[in-house]
């Protein structure tokens, strides 16, 4: 299928591919003609409430103060600089600042929220957000700030000063003030109009953005899961009989099911396998036999927590909410409310962090089993050609381990926590972004736990030469080929790592797995 070359806001809802497509393949974005007319429609409702002068009612953001002042009358003369003070003082973001795929997420889905037609800003911000993206001007957001309840505030200012020509961006590969890369982009900064700064710095878009790019990613992980635990049991000379599909269908969670179904593929015709089919053996240990349990219920926490984001990425997390009306004396209302509030994304994505975890915890053991010569079946110690003066994969099950035990740690949910703040006006808040800096951390590890798995899969592999692996799992053993030699005498075995951790990375590995007649990657 031929994707657009332009996302148009208004026209459909927004999907995570879509949402990676923007951030990482720079897919072009613009509100369409329904976004356009909705904003405007908005805009309008506000003006006219503007248009009242010091006579207006108290409208929050309009000609208010912000939170804990959210009863403080600021004049018409006030207005412009109110917004402009917002954006600067809630730019106390901290920490290295974010990869420039969640930057380019945060601003699309921004953008999203405006082109929804809600939050009363013109259509000029929504549109100069998108030329943003189109000409690769990249605000400088710190990654830490925000404790996701009234929006991940301090990471939107600092998104919100490069609008304004303030703070810093990137633009082409260089770090410069905001009002210089607008300059070499030709944009001129936006001039704050009422409620414009408090629409662009409320919303659970941070969060969002950085948690949407690891679920996607966590999806794909999920497939290179069930691969190296595929080329584990080859290695192991382990059953697939587990795996037999009365077996399976007599529980039938979704993801147990996708995922059996895909390691039969993988394992079919193996002559690994039929060389130990009459063995005697009755049972593996349960990091092979259960891979459809756990690997499956890893899939199932990570569909839900899709499912979470996508209704995120498609709703309006402004405050306050503007609602066309013609009956009403300004031709619409405003009303204050909570959706800014993160935590339907925080629960989701401190889930997907616990799932997730359970890969590189399941694989770790499927490790132990290929190193440890008592559990092996037979594979010389750790692995190594002549164990005793060569080490082989000693620590590199040393590794894994501690790269499971410190996802322990990160996988303490985030949702349990609440520190209260302005003033006690935002008295419980959901930790949120915590929660999808810590995913994004726990599934960085992940990949290269499965990355040392997979070494030591392909080398207990060559080490039953001359059987062959099943033929799609020879295609993997090839493709880890390619890039890394077999061992035959010690050497430094963290460049392999990242070898093979490149493989995950660009798509190869899950390529080469592709079974060739059906053109499909999961049966």
């Amino acid at each position: 299928m031929t994707l657009p070359a332009t996302l148009v806001l208004g026209d459909s809802p927004l999907t995570l591919e879509g949402v990676v497509r923007v951030a990482r393949d720079r897919t072009a974005v613009q509100p369409g003609p329904q976004a356009l007319s909705a904003m405007a429609r908005a805009r309008a409702v506000v003006d006219d409430i503007l248009a009242a002068g010091d006579a207006a009612p108290l409208v929050y953001g309009v000609n208010t103060g912000f939170g804990a002042l959210a009863e403080v009358r600021i004049s018409s003369a006030q207005i412009a600089e109110l917004q402009r003070n917002l954006v600067r003082s809630h730019a106390v973001g901290v920490g290295a600042p974010l990869p420039q795929d969640a930057v380019r997420a945060m601003m699309l889905l921004r953008a999203a929220v405006l082109a929804r037609g809600h939050s009363g800003a013109r259509p000029l911000v929504c549109q100069r957000l998108c030329e943003l993206l189109e000409r690769g001007v990249h605000p400088e957001i710190p990654s830490r700030g925000s404790v996701g309840a009234s929006g991940d505030l301090a990471p939107l200012a600092h998104l919100a000063l490069t609008l304004i020509g303030e703070g810093w961006a990137e633009y082409e590969g260089e770090r410069l003030p905001a009002r210089e890369a607008l300059r070499r982009a030709q944009l001129e900064p936006v001039v704050l109009a009422a409620k414009e700064g408090l629409t662009l710095l409320n919303g659970t878009q941070h969060m969002t953005a950085v948690g949407a790019l690891a679920v996607h990613d966590a999806e794909n992980t999920c497939l290179v899961a069930d691969i190296a635990g595929a080329m584990s049991l080859e290695a192991l000379k382990g059953t697939s009989a587990a795996f037999d599909p009365r077996v399976i269908e007599a529980r039938p969670h979704p993801g147990q099911m996708a995922v059996a179904s895909f390691l039969r593929g993988l394992l079919a015709d193996s002559e690994i396998a039929e060389s130990h089919r009459d063995c005697g053996k009755v049972q593996d240990p349960y990091s092979l036999r259960c891979m459809p349990q756990v690997h499956g219920a890893t899939r199932d926490v990570l569909a839900y927590s899709r499912s979470v984001l996508e209704r995120e990425i498609n709703s309006t997390t402004d405050n306050p909410l503007v609602f066309v009306d013609p009956d009403s004396p300004h031709g619409g209302v405003l009303i204050s409310g909570g959706n800014f509030h993160g935590q339907p994304i925080a629960h989701a994505l401190d889930a997907a962090t616990c799932a997730v975890a359970e890969l590189a915890s399941i694989s770790e053991r499927r490790v132990e089993q290929l190193v440890n010569p008592h559990l092996s079946n037979g594979l010389p110690a750790f692995l190594a050609p002549d164990s005793g003066l060569h080490s082989g994969f000693m620590i590199a099950q040393v590794s894994a381990a501690a790269l499971v035990s410190e996802n322990k740690v990160l996988s303490h949910p985030a949702t349990v926590d609440s520190i209260p703040s302005s003033a006690g006006r935002e008295d419980h808040v959901s930790m949120g972004a915590l929660a999808a800096l810590k995913l994004a951390q726990v599934h960085d590890h992940v990949r290269t736990g499965l990355s040392i798995e997979l070494l030591c899969a392909a080398q207990g592999i060559d080490l039953r030469g001359p059987l062959r692996p099943a033929p799609r799992l020879a295609a993997v053993h090839a493709c880890i080929r390619d890039r890394v030699s077999p061992m035959d005498a010690d050497r430094p075995i963290y460049e392999d790592v990242q070898a093979v951790r490149a493989l995950i990375d660009d798509g190869s590995l899950i390529d080469a797995a592709r079974d060739e007649h059906s053109g499909r990657r999961w049966i």
